[in-house]
């Protein structure tokens, strides 16, 4: 594989940005060499700046369920572009978006458009805090919620422990409000409500945690936080920026059959376009600025391209059987890529939900907190990704991160990628 161009593109890039990237993930620290720097994408495919060409698995992290440039989505960018690109001021096209996506799912009322999946949630966090008047949240070690500096904490010793930060600059006061708990244990969440009664603003969760592998949490579980939530008077937060339109058009709550107090939103809604949202019942949104005195604004927000690239990505996944299509696809890939094995790997394992599939070098049958995942087997996946990258396909560059099939992914497609990972697998697993 030719890596000339992007090699010399890396060594400039690292004289403009930190580490030579603008995201920390994309320097590929964790499976090693020189990040690729991608020069354009069509459906399922991308190319490189040296004209590699790959099966992306990997869709910007998730937001191209579609695939690359579908022609609908870059339609209407070009034709609203044509009018301007932002006027700080409201357009139809929010409103537009919004009914769309209201008048398809039933666990939101109202909502508010911002820029990121980070706003959204730190958005929602304050939301929270003001509606109860409270001010410690409680969060999940292994969830990821952006980088806002109350949720960039990891978890102490000890079953329920406030927060250590995960990152430099992030000020004790910040990190002493935030309660962190392992995933799957109720014993824990039901200590932090005895322990901290009547101070517990909200409880955020991915309902499907899909940024430290793919934790799939059970329904009874998720049940729980929302009971004891209740029963505190503690709003329950579905962090669904990654997996929200993914697997159903109402989400996780929606796939589980649970309300929870806020939802935040990212990701496909904006159609590759930087784009978030949170939503609640108009009772709670009404706390928010300029009808209530929970303050929140953004140049940005609601900008018109990225709303009408959300419009016509989300029309689309308004068609018959347009997320069951996407399941089997996805159920189709795995399934041959274990077809192709010439031996069994007992450690080895692809677990899925919806569309949303993550390869994890493990002999449990289910991993659903993070302290279940073994960080050794972290080398295998370091061995693979460099062996699917030399066969045509791209995931994203690291064992943690989880795959993305979209539409625009062939049957041929998904046959070449799984005779390519038997290939990769064969190596990594010597």
């Amino acid at each position: 594989m030719k890596r000339e161009k992007s090699e010399a593109l890396f060594e400039k890039a690292k004289t403009y940005f930190p580490g030579g990237v603008n995201s920390p993930v994309r320097a590929f620290r964790s499976v090693g060499g020189t990040p690729l720097f991608i020069q354009k994408g069509k459906g399922a495919h991308i190319w490189d700046a040296d004209g590699n060409e790959f099966i992306d698995y990997c869709g910007s992290w998730g937001p191209l369920i579609l695939g690359h440039a579908n022609p609908k989505v870059v339609d209407a960018i070009k034709k609203t572009v044509e009018n301007g690109s932002s006027f700080g001021a409201p357009t139809a096209l929010e409103n537009e978006l919004a009914e769309l996506i209201l008048a398809n799912n039933k666990y939101i009322e109202k909502l508010r458009f911002v820029s990121s999946g980070t706003e959204a949630v730190m958005s929602a966090i304050r939301l929270a805090r003001g509606y109860t008047k409270r001010n410690k949240i409680l969060k999940f070690e292994g969830c990821y919620h952006g980088h806002s500096d109350s949720l960039l904490v990891k978890a102490g010793s000890g079953l329920v422990t406030f927060g250590n930060t995960s990152s430099a600059g992030v000020p004790e006061g910040v990190v002493n409000d935030t309660i962190v708990v392992s995933l799957n244990n109720e014993e824990a969440v039901k200590q932090a409500f005895a322990e901290f009664k009547d101070q517990i603003a909200c409880v955020i969760i991915e309902p499907v945690p899909a940024n430290n592998g793919l934790l799939l949490q059970r329904k009874e579980y998720l049940q729980f936080l929302r009971d004891i939530c209740t029963e505190n008077k503690t709003l329950l937060i579905f962090d669904e920026v990654i997996n929200g339109f993914r697997i159903g058009f109402d989400g996780a709550a929606g796939y589980y059959k649970i309300q929870p107090d806020i939802i935040t939103y990212g990701k496909i809604i904006g159609g590759g376009l930087p784009v978030g949202m949170y939503g609640a019942s108009a009772e709670i949104m009404g706390h928010i600025s300029p009808e209530g005195g929970v303050y929140q604004a953004g140049t940005l927000s609601g900008n018109p391209v990225a709303m009408a690239a959300g419009i016509a990505q989300l029309t689309e996944c308004l068609k018959p059987n347009f997320y069951q299509d996407l399941e089997k696809k996805t159920s189709f890939l795995i399934d041959s890529i274990f077809k192709n094995l010439s031996t069994p790997i007992a450690n080895f394992k692809i677990f899925q939900i919806g569309s949303i599939f993550w390869i994890a070098f493990t002999d449990k049958e289910f991993v659903r907190s993070a302290e279940e995942i073994d960080g050794d087997s972290m080398k295998y996946f370091r061995i693979l990704h460099k062996e699917l990258l030399e066969r045509g396909v791209y995931l994203g560059p690291s064992g943690y991160e989880v795959g993305f099939v979209c539409e625009a992914h062939t049957m041929d497609d998904l046959e070449r990628t799984a005779k390519a990972f038997a290939e990769a697998l064969a190596v990594a697993m010597k």
